[in-house]
Protein backbone atom coordinates (compact mmCIF):
# COMPACT_ATOMS: atom_id res chain seq x y z
CA UNK A 1 0.00 0.00 0.00
CA UNK A 2 0.98 3.35 -0.52
CA UNK A 3 1.41 6.22 2.01
CA UNK A 4 -1.47 8.02 2.86
CA UNK A 5 -0.65 11.69 1.25
CA UNK A 6 -1.60 14.65 3.11
CA UNK A 7 -3.89 17.90 1.47
CA UNK A 8 -1.46 20.70 0.16
CA UNK A 9 -2.27 23.11 2.50
CA UNK A 10 -3.37 26.54 0.54
CA UNK A 11 -0.77 29.13 -0.15
CA UNK A 12 -1.02 32.79 1.39
CA UNK A 13 -2.04 34.26 -1.77
CA UNK A 14 -4.86 31.58 -1.85
CA UNK A 15 -5.78 32.53 1.77
CA UNK A 16 -5.97 36.01 0.82
CA UNK A 17 -8.17 35.92 -2.16
CA UNK A 18 -10.47 33.77 -0.06
CA UNK A 19 -10.94 36.08 2.76
CA UNK A 20 -11.40 38.68 0.27
CA UNK A 21 -13.79 36.94 -1.42
CA UNK A 22 -15.74 36.43 2.17
CA UNK A 23 -15.22 39.79 3.33
CA UNK A 24 -17.03 40.84 -0.12
CA UNK A 25 -19.83 38.10 0.37
CA UNK A 26 -20.57 39.68 3.91
CA UNK A 27 -20.61 43.20 2.91
CA UNK A 28 -23.36 42.58 0.49
CA UNK A 29 -26.63 43.96 1.11
CA UNK A 30 -29.33 41.13 2.54
CA UNK A 31 -32.68 41.86 2.90
CA UNK A 32 -32.51 42.51 6.64
CA UNK A 33 -30.55 45.32 5.87
CA UNK A 34 -31.52 48.05 4.86
CA UNK A 35 -30.55 50.30 1.52
CA UNK A 36 -27.46 52.73 1.62
CA UNK A 37 -28.85 56.37 2.53
CA UNK A 38 -28.70 58.84 -0.49
CA UNK A 39 -26.42 61.11 -0.32
CA UNK A 40 -26.54 64.77 -0.64
CA UNK A 41 -26.39 65.41 -4.07
CA UNK A 42 -28.63 62.87 -4.80
CA UNK A 43 -31.56 64.24 -2.39
CA UNK A 44 -30.63 67.49 -3.82
CA UNK A 45 -32.00 65.95 -7.36
CA UNK A 46 -34.83 64.23 -6.15
CA UNK A 47 -36.19 67.15 -4.17
CA UNK A 48 -35.78 69.48 -7.43
CA UNK A 49 -37.18 67.02 -9.82
CA UNK A 50 -40.24 66.25 -6.96
CA UNK A 51 -40.85 70.23 -7.03
CA UNK A 52 -40.77 70.43 -11.08
CA UNK A 53 -43.41 67.65 -11.07
CA UNK A 54 -45.46 69.37 -8.67
CA UNK A 55 -45.35 72.64 -10.82
CA UNK A 56 -47.93 70.64 -13.56
CA UNK A 57 -50.10 70.11 -11.11
CA UNK A 58 -50.36 73.12 -9.15
CA UNK A 59 -51.38 74.99 -12.79
CA UNK A 60 -53.90 72.75 -12.93
CA UNK A 61 -55.09 73.14 -9.61
CA UNK A 62 -55.09 77.18 -10.15
CA UNK A 63 -56.78 76.62 -13.58
CA UNK A 64 -59.84 73.98 -11.58
CA UNK A 65 -60.28 76.84 -8.79
CA UNK A 66 -60.86 79.94 -10.95
CA UNK A 67 -63.80 77.48 -12.53
CA UNK A 68 -64.94 76.50 -9.45
CA UNK A 69 -65.30 80.34 -7.83
CA UNK A 70 -66.99 80.72 -11.48
CA UNK A 71 -69.79 78.36 -10.98
CA UNK A 72 -70.19 79.33 -7.47
CA UNK A 73 -71.03 82.93 -8.70
CA UNK A 74 -73.00 81.41 -11.51
CA UNK A 75 -75.12 79.37 -9.14
CA UNK A 76 -75.55 82.54 -6.19
CA UNK A 77 -77.17 84.15 -9.31
CA UNK A 78 -79.06 81.60 -9.98
CA UNK A 79 -79.82 81.06 -6.70
CA UNK A 80 -81.51 85.00 -6.45
CA UNK A 81 -83.38 84.40 -9.68
CA UNK A 82 -85.28 81.20 -8.21
CA UNK A 83 -86.23 83.22 -4.39
CA UNK A 84 -87.20 86.40 -7.15
CA UNK A 85 -89.01 83.95 -9.22
CA UNK A 86 -90.71 82.38 -6.40
CA UNK A 87 -91.64 85.75 -5.11
CA UNK A 88 -93.59 86.63 -8.17
CA UNK A 89 -95.10 83.51 -8.05
CA UNK A 90 -96.25 84.23 -4.30
CA UNK A 91 -97.95 87.98 -5.04
CA UNK A 92 -99.70 85.99 -8.25
CA UNK A 93 -101.43 84.08 -5.75
CA UNK A 94 -102.22 86.56 -3.66
CA UNK A 95 -103.93 88.53 -6.74
CA UNK A 96 -105.36 85.53 -7.54
CA UNK A 97 -107.37 84.77 -4.46
CA UNK A 98 -109.93 87.32 -4.08
CA UNK A 99 -110.92 87.28 -8.29
CA UNK A 100 -111.22 83.58 -7.38
CA UNK A 101 -113.68 83.89 -4.36
CA UNK A 102 -115.41 86.59 -6.28
CA UNK A 103 -116.29 83.83 -8.75
CA UNK A 104 -117.25 81.44 -6.76
CA UNK A 105 -120.05 84.08 -5.04
CA UNK A 106 -121.04 84.29 -8.25
CA UNK A 107 -121.35 81.15 -9.71
CA UNK A 108 -123.95 78.28 -9.33
CA UNK A 109 -126.46 80.17 -10.69
CA UNK A 110 -128.37 79.64 -14.07
CA UNK A 111 -127.89 83.46 -15.40
CA UNK A 112 -131.46 83.62 -16.54
CA UNK A 113 -132.89 82.57 -13.22
CA UNK A 114 -130.43 84.67 -11.68
CA UNK A 115 -131.67 87.58 -14.16
CA UNK A 116 -135.66 86.96 -13.16
CA UNK A 117 -134.29 87.41 -9.18
CA UNK A 118 -133.07 90.76 -9.96
CA UNK A 119 -134.97 93.69 -8.93
CA UNK A 120 -132.77 95.75 -11.74
CA UNK A 121 -131.45 94.04 -15.04
CA UNK A 122 -129.37 97.17 -15.82
CA UNK A 123 -127.70 96.32 -12.66
CA UNK A 124 -127.39 92.55 -13.23
CA UNK A 125 -126.20 92.87 -16.40
CA UNK A 126 -123.63 95.46 -15.10
CA UNK A 127 -122.27 92.94 -12.33
CA UNK A 128 -122.36 90.03 -15.46
CA UNK A 129 -120.03 92.21 -17.41
CA UNK A 130 -117.45 92.75 -14.30
CA UNK A 131 -117.41 89.38 -12.96
CA UNK A 132 -116.69 88.66 -16.75
CA UNK A 133 -114.04 90.30 -16.69
CA UNK A 134 -113.08 89.23 -13.28
CA UNK A 135 -113.23 86.07 -14.70
CA UNK A 136 -110.78 87.07 -17.78
CA UNK A 137 -108.37 88.29 -15.10
CA UNK A 138 -108.55 85.04 -13.11
CA UNK A 139 -107.37 82.91 -16.23
CA UNK A 140 -105.01 85.75 -17.06
CA UNK A 141 -103.41 85.58 -13.94
CA UNK A 142 -103.20 81.35 -14.06
CA UNK A 143 -101.76 81.55 -16.99
CA UNK A 144 -99.18 83.51 -16.05
CA UNK A 145 -98.63 81.78 -13.04
CA UNK A 146 -98.47 78.13 -14.50
CA UNK A 147 -95.63 80.33 -16.77
CA UNK A 148 -93.71 81.27 -13.89
CA UNK A 149 -93.71 77.56 -12.37
CA UNK A 150 -92.80 76.47 -15.54
CA UNK A 151 -89.34 78.96 -15.52
CA UNK A 152 -88.95 77.94 -11.81
CA UNK A 153 -88.57 74.24 -12.38
CA UNK A 154 -86.15 74.91 -15.01
CA UNK A 155 -84.23 77.67 -13.02
CA UNK A 156 -84.21 74.63 -9.90
CA UNK A 157 -83.03 72.54 -12.78
CA UNK A 158 -80.26 74.32 -14.00
CA UNK A 159 -79.22 75.01 -10.59
CA UNK A 160 -79.17 71.21 -9.81
CA UNK A 161 -76.88 71.07 -13.00
CA UNK A 162 -74.15 73.49 -11.85
CA UNK A 163 -74.36 72.53 -8.18
CA UNK A 164 -73.28 69.35 -9.69
CA UNK A 165 -70.85 70.99 -11.72
CA UNK A 166 -69.15 72.49 -8.79
CA UNK A 167 -69.00 69.35 -6.77
CA UNK A 168 -67.50 67.94 -9.07
CA UNK A 169 -65.21 70.55 -9.74
CA UNK A 170 -64.43 70.44 -5.85
CA UNK A 171 -63.27 66.85 -6.21
CA UNK A 172 -60.84 67.30 -9.14
CA UNK A 173 -59.31 70.90 -7.21
CA UNK A 174 -59.07 68.16 -3.53
CA UNK A 175 -57.25 65.47 -6.28
CA UNK A 176 -54.85 68.12 -7.91
CA UNK A 177 -54.34 69.47 -4.34
CA UNK A 178 -53.63 66.21 -2.78
CA UNK A 179 -51.24 65.27 -5.50
CA UNK A 180 -48.82 68.46 -5.16
CA UNK A 181 -49.14 67.78 -1.45
CA UNK A 182 -48.10 64.20 -1.94
CA UNK A 183 -44.82 65.72 -3.72
CA UNK A 184 -44.07 68.12 -1.69
CA UNK A 185 -44.02 65.78 1.20
CA UNK A 186 -41.95 63.27 -0.19
CA UNK A 187 -39.46 66.08 -0.71
CA UNK A 188 -39.64 67.40 2.64
CA UNK A 189 -38.98 63.52 3.87
CA UNK A 190 -36.05 63.27 1.87
CA UNK A 191 -34.87 66.81 2.86
CA UNK A 192 -35.76 65.68 6.83
CA UNK A 193 -33.71 62.36 6.35
CA UNK A 194 -30.38 64.24 6.31
CA UNK A 195 -28.36 65.29 8.68
CA UNK A 196 -28.23 69.39 10.14
CA UNK A 197 -24.50 69.19 8.82
CA UNK A 198 -25.84 67.87 4.92
CA UNK A 199 -28.39 70.46 5.02
CA UNK A 200 -26.49 73.14 5.81
CA UNK A 201 -24.06 71.74 3.04
CA UNK A 202 -27.33 71.59 0.04
CA UNK A 203 -27.93 75.12 1.64
CA UNK A 204 -25.07 76.66 1.44
CA UNK A 205 -24.30 74.77 -2.43
CA UNK A 206 -27.90 76.21 -3.53
CA UNK A 207 -27.05 79.80 -2.13
CA UNK A 208 -23.78 79.45 -4.32
CA UNK A 209 -25.86 78.45 -7.80
CA UNK A 210 -28.07 81.13 -7.21
CA UNK A 211 -25.41 83.54 -6.36
CA UNK A 212 -23.69 82.40 -9.71
CA UNK A 213 -26.64 82.73 -11.29
CA UNK A 214 -27.32 86.28 -10.70
CA UNK A 215 -30.32 85.31 -8.24
CA UNK A 216 -31.10 88.54 -6.20
CA UNK A 217 -32.73 87.72 -2.71
CA UNK A 218 -34.21 90.86 -1.35
CA UNK A 219 -36.51 94.18 -2.86
CA UNK A 220 -34.83 95.84 -5.80
CA UNK A 221 -35.69 99.00 -8.10
CA UNK A 222 -36.15 98.13 -11.57
CA UNK A 223 -33.54 100.37 -13.39
CA UNK A 224 -33.82 98.50 -17.06
CA UNK A 225 -35.00 100.44 -20.40
CA UNK A 226 -39.01 99.38 -19.81
CA UNK A 227 -41.21 101.95 -19.94
CA UNK A 228 -45.58 102.63 -19.97
CA UNK A 229 -47.47 99.39 -18.43
CA UNK A 230 -44.05 97.07 -18.33
CA UNK A 231 -42.25 98.81 -16.17
CA UNK A 232 -45.01 99.36 -13.99
CA UNK A 233 -45.16 95.88 -13.86
CA UNK A 234 -41.71 94.97 -13.81
CA UNK A 235 -41.80 97.58 -10.41
CA UNK A 236 -44.42 95.77 -8.90
CA UNK A 237 -42.57 92.34 -9.40
CA UNK A 238 -38.97 93.91 -8.29
CA UNK A 239 -40.51 94.55 -5.22
CA UNK A 240 -41.70 90.95 -4.95
CA UNK A 241 -38.14 89.65 -4.85
CA UNK A 242 -37.20 87.41 -1.72
CA UNK A 243 -40.46 86.93 -1.29
CA UNK A 244 -41.44 82.66 -0.57
CA UNK A 245 -42.96 80.81 -3.76
CA UNK A 246 -46.13 79.35 -2.67
CA UNK A 247 -48.28 77.39 -4.38
CA UNK A 248 -51.49 77.97 -5.52
CA UNK A 249 -50.76 81.38 -4.46
CA UNK A 250 -50.98 85.28 -5.84
CA UNK A 251 -49.55 87.41 -3.21
CA UNK A 252 -49.13 89.61 -1.83
CA UNK A 253 -47.01 87.43 0.86
CA UNK A 254 -46.01 84.84 -1.20
CA UNK A 255 -46.71 83.78 -5.26
CA UNK A 256 -46.39 81.39 -7.51
CA UNK A 257 -45.05 81.81 -10.89
CA UNK A 258 -48.56 82.52 -12.79
CA UNK A 259 -49.59 84.70 -9.81
CA UNK A 260 -46.51 86.40 -9.98
CA UNK A 261 -47.02 87.46 -13.34
CA UNK A 262 -50.68 87.98 -12.84
CA UNK A 263 -50.33 90.51 -9.77
CA UNK A 264 -47.53 92.38 -11.58
CA UNK A 265 -49.34 93.13 -14.75
CA UNK A 266 -52.49 93.84 -12.75
CA UNK A 267 -50.63 96.40 -10.90
CA UNK A 268 -50.01 97.93 -14.50
CA UNK A 269 -53.70 97.57 -15.51
CA UNK A 270 -53.93 94.75 -17.17
CA UNK A 271 -55.72 91.59 -16.15
CA UNK A 272 -54.59 88.09 -17.22
CA UNK A 273 -55.83 84.63 -16.69
CA UNK A 274 -54.86 83.02 -13.74
CA UNK A 275 -52.35 79.79 -15.25
CA UNK A 276 -50.02 79.25 -17.14
CA UNK A 277 -51.55 77.79 -20.04
CA UNK A 278 -54.34 80.77 -20.37
CA UNK A 279 -51.96 83.44 -19.98
CA UNK A 280 -49.91 81.75 -22.84
CA UNK A 281 -53.40 81.37 -24.61
CA UNK A 282 -54.07 85.01 -24.55
CA UNK A 283 -50.93 86.70 -25.30
CA UNK A 284 -49.60 88.07 -28.69
CA UNK A 285 -46.64 85.28 -28.95
CA UNK A 286 -43.11 87.48 -30.09
CA UNK A 287 -39.58 85.78 -31.03
CA UNK A 288 -36.90 85.36 -28.57
CA UNK A 289 -34.70 87.52 -30.65
CA UNK A 290 -37.35 90.65 -30.29
CA UNK A 291 -37.98 90.27 -26.58
CA UNK A 292 -38.84 93.39 -24.70
CA UNK A 293 -38.59 93.78 -20.79
CA UNK A 294 -41.98 93.06 -19.55
CA UNK A 295 -43.09 89.68 -21.75
CA UNK A 296 -43.71 86.61 -20.08
CA UNK A 297 -41.82 84.32 -20.77
CA UNK A 298 -42.88 80.63 -20.69
CA UNK A 299 -40.18 77.37 -19.74
CA UNK A 300 -40.34 73.76 -20.23
CA UNK A 301 -43.55 73.89 -22.53
CA UNK A 302 -46.72 76.19 -22.43
CA UNK A 303 -48.52 74.91 -19.19
CA UNK A 304 -45.68 74.52 -16.61
CA UNK A 305 -43.68 77.61 -15.47
CA UNK A 306 -43.35 81.04 -16.35
CA UNK A 307 -41.74 84.36 -15.22
CA UNK A 308 -40.92 87.88 -17.10
CA UNK A 309 -38.13 88.86 -19.23
CA UNK A 310 -36.40 92.17 -17.30
CA UNK A 311 -33.53 93.02 -20.28
CA UNK A 312 -30.15 92.05 -20.44
CA UNK A 313 -30.87 88.43 -20.82
CA UNK A 314 -32.21 87.96 -17.99
CA UNK A 315 -35.63 87.06 -16.08
CA UNK A 316 -37.50 87.13 -13.01
CA UNK A 317 -39.96 84.41 -12.10
CA UNK A 318 -41.25 82.57 -8.53
CA UNK A 319 -39.54 79.49 -8.72
CA UNK A 320 -40.45 76.03 -6.87
CA UNK A 321 -41.15 75.61 -3.36
CA UNK A 322 -38.31 76.31 -1.01
CA UNK A 323 -37.28 79.29 -2.80
CA UNK A 324 -38.30 82.81 -3.41
CA UNK A 325 -38.96 85.41 -5.84
CA UNK A 326 -35.78 85.70 -7.86
CA UNK A 327 -33.67 87.19 -11.00
CA UNK A 328 -31.84 84.11 -12.81
CA UNK A 329 -30.62 84.52 -16.57
CA UNK A 330 -33.08 83.87 -19.65
CA UNK A 331 -31.37 80.06 -20.25
CA UNK A 332 -31.39 78.46 -16.80
CA UNK A 333 -34.47 76.60 -18.30
CA UNK A 334 -35.55 75.40 -21.05
CA UNK A 335 -36.50 78.65 -23.16
CA UNK A 336 -40.28 77.64 -24.68
CA UNK A 337 -41.84 80.84 -25.83
CA UNK A 338 -42.51 84.64 -25.07
CA UNK A 339 -45.72 86.57 -25.21
CA UNK A 340 -46.99 90.11 -24.81
CA UNK A 341 -49.70 90.81 -22.57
Amino acid sequence: MGTHRRPKPPSRARIATIGMAAGAVSLLPTQSQAAPKPTVDEVRKQVELLYEEAEAPTEEYNGIREKQKELQREAERARERLARKQQEINELREKIGPLAAAQYRSGGIDPSVELFLSGDPDDYLHQAEMLDRTSSRQADALRAMQNMQRELAQERATVQEQLQDLQETRAKAKEKKDEVQGKLAKARKLLNSLTAAQRAKMEADQEREDAAAGASDSAATYNGPASGRAKVALDFAYAQLGKPYEWGSTGPNSYDCSGLTGASWRAAGVSLPRTVKQQYDVGRKVAKSDLQPGDIIYWYNDNQHNGMYVGNGKAIHAPRTGKNVEIVPLDSMPFFAASRP
